[in-house]
């Protein structure tokens, strides 16, 4: 029998490595700028084209390659950064496998033109799915230039599962943005089809948020900076009231490099619990200095995965951090006395001692007494005897001679006057009655209506039950709605037919809103502009990254549009959309969720009727939007088990 095992062409081993490597060109564009900048690049430019499936350029003034070292670069395992095993334990640099160029050549059309600074002439190269096609001396600039074209050209299946432009754009965009946050000290620019998207020139860290992000959040930046014997963080979090629904400005680096690390960021949301409204995220830009031997890049083919050694000290040190500065930039709510507006309570400077004041008090006062006694016939004492010599005998004469006459038409019509009763029964003598009568309706309304709101009468149809549920009877049983998910079910079904029957109404704002995005948001702003207008939202682009909200659909007039579209964002991002009804569907679930009433809102009974009488004519009145229930049923077998 023939041996079976063999090994694979390289060219096969580069593709199946490039699987894991190069997962869409956003990988692609982070691959090469970080090896500009383990190359000493001080400025780099990043061009891109259909959202980078035609072109991805890539252009640094680093150091440049040889001849020799261009033409090794592209073979797998071949690396400047590490020459054995221990350098796995102390890497800073950013690439260091060696698989990256690897990977690109294997799926892609590559060219590189570099030169080393002070040689004469440079490289030229053309490298397409693991082939050298070209290699020939060439005059060009110091520094490195690779073009990258038709990515994943020789490989159909891997290109026709990319995604649309937009998304791919926005996946450039946030690699980008990690790159950029972590290396405020380079010079970084990007176009996309020409059209530029960020101009970033060397600055600060806070700066280079600031021009990353928009303006608006300079003010919004609150700075952190703790060391201790195991790590140093430093970096800025965000305002509580800055908390959006939207994620996208939470960012981790460890020794400028960007990582995902889901038990860190819950030390950091934790830090902010009773601060920021639920569902809602705080932006933070954290920068950890660590010793490289506590941690561990190398465990999966990305690099944005790092193992720490003592992730629970890291936990407790993180989570303190952020609560320190929160505290020390007034943050969380406290008294402060040293205020400016503060009460000043004079003082007396008077010393003399002071008599209490006397009270003129009529012992004789009866209040069914048509005529007033003349106080002058009373003394202020407060001797009740009025100085008689029997001892009080003045009060009882007097308290005799002012009852008044007749003062028993007082009480005439209490026994047949059943209005003035508080329950529609007549009083029953005590002992008669020791037990109450727990079958008068009036009764029990009084017992239901503890714990629940209701403005009617005892013929009340439904209640509401802390706030937040309705209970009404049905046929089968006792009938439990939530009111929140009621009223989305209703506005989605309404937003839905509203656009299909292309009846949406806009009420136009007075004062026009403003709302400025990050890049990434701004793009999908823009995508989704028409969509909106069609259910009556009217925005319209001011500026680079800012837009006017000039009207609101009429049913969410009150609703804060920022809010509203940072949710829709939040949406549209969590998911590939490709048919042109589930954008739809996603966007009326969305201003549905942000504009019902919400929990703990208080309803009358008419508006309890009314939430009632539009839920029962929905096509599905028993789910919510997002498919959670709506009514549940306290059956009447169940009930009568309970007794």
């Amino acid at each position: 029998m023939s041996d079976i095992i063999q090994l694979l062409p390289d060219s096969v081993a580069n593709q199946i490595a490039a699987g894991e490597v190069i997962q869409r060109p956003a990988s692609m564009i982070k691959e090469l700028v970080e090896n500009a900048i383990d190359a000493g690049s001080t400025d780099i430019k990043i061009i891109v084209k259909d959202a980078g499936r035609t072109l991805v350029q890539v252009i640094d003034n680093g150091c440049g390659m040889s001849a020799t070292d261009a033409r090794l670069a592209f073979e797998r395992h071949a690396t400047s950064k590490i020459s054995d095993v221990n350098d796995l334990f102390a890497i800073r640099t950013m690439g260091f496998r060696g698989e990256a160029l690897a990977s690109i050549a294997a799926v892609a059309q590559c060219e590189i033109k570099t030169k080393k600074t002070g040689d004469e002439l440079g490289t030229h190269l053309l490298i397409a799915g693991s082939q050298v096609e070209k290699q020939e001396a060439v005059n060009c600039p110091s520094g490195s230039n690779f073009i990258i074209r038709n990515l994943f050209y020789n490989v159909p299946a891997r290109r026709k599962f990319l995604k649309k432009d937009s998304t791919e754009l926005r996946h450039i965009i946030n690699e980008f943005q990690r790159i950029a946050l972590a290396n405020s000290d380079i010079n970084f620019s990007m176009e996309h089809n020409d059209m530029p998207l960020f101009q970033l020139p060397t600055s600060n860290m806070r700066q280079r948020i600031v021009n990353m992000l928009g303006k608006s959040m300079n003010a919004q930046l609150v700075p952190v900076d703790t060391t201790t014997s195991l790590i140093k963080v430093h970096g800025f979090i965000g305002k509580p009231e800055a908390a959006r629904k939207s994620s996208g400005d939470q960012f981790f680096f460890v020794n400028q490099r960007y990582m995902r690390h889901p038990y860190l960021h819950k030390a950091v949301t934790e830090a902010y619990s009773n601060l920021i409204l639920p569902n809602t995220i705080p932006a933070y830009f954290l920068f950890f200095e660590v010793d490289p031997k506590i941690i561990d890049i190398n465990i999966h083919p990305t690099k944005t995965e790092i193992k720490f050694e003592d992730e629970r000290a890291i936990w407790h040190i993180v989570n303190a951090t952020v609560r320190e500065s929160l505290g020390k930039h007034n943050m969380i709510p406290t008294i402060d006395f040293d205020t400016a507006d503060m009460v000043n309570i004079p003082v007396s400077e008077e010393v003399d001692d002071k008599e209490a004041p006397k009270v003129e008090v009529n012992p004789f006062f009866n209040p069914f007494e048509t005529s007033t006694p003349d106080p002058s016939s009373f003394s202020g004492e407060a001797s009740y005897g009025g100085g008689s010599s029997n001892g009080g005998s003045a009060y009882t004469e007097s308290s005799t001679s002012s009852t008044p006459k007749g003062w028993e038409q007082l009480y005439q019509d209490f026994e047949s006057d059943k209005g003035s009763m508080p329950f529609e029964q007549e009083a029953e003598p005590a002992e008669q009655n020791n037990t109450a009568d727990f079958n008068n309706e009036p009764t029990q309304q009084v017992i239901m209506s503890k714990g629940m709101n209701s403005e009617s009468s005892g013929n009340a149809s439904c209640f509401q039950f802390k706030n937040r549920y309705i209970l009404t009877s049905g046929k089968s049983g006792l009938m439990m709605i939530d009111q929140k998910r009621a009223h989305e079910r209703i506005l989605y079904e309404r937003l839905l037919l509203s656009i299909s029957t292309q009846q949406s109404m806009s009420q136009q704002n007075l004062f026009p809103e403003k709302l400025e995005f990050s890049v990434e948001d701004t793009l999908v702003v823009k995508e989704l502009m028409e969509e909106l207008k069609l259910f009556g939202m009217d925005l319209a682009e001011t500026n680079d990254n800012s837009f006017e909200v000039r009207g609101m659909p009429v049913d969410m007039h009150q609703m804060d549009p920022r809010m509203l579209i940072d949710q829709i964002i939040h949406d549209y991002k969590s998911g590939e959309v490709n048919l042109e009804m589930d954008l739809k569907e996603r966007i009326a679930r969305s201003m549905a969720q942000q504009s019902a009433i919400k929990a703990g809102h208080a309803l009358s009974t008419e508006e309890m009727d009314e939430l009632l009488g539009q839920l029962f004519t929905c096509q599905v009145p028993n789910y919510s939007p997002d498919g959670k229930p709506v009514i549940s049923i306290l059956s009447n077998d169940e009930i009568e088990s309970r007794f």
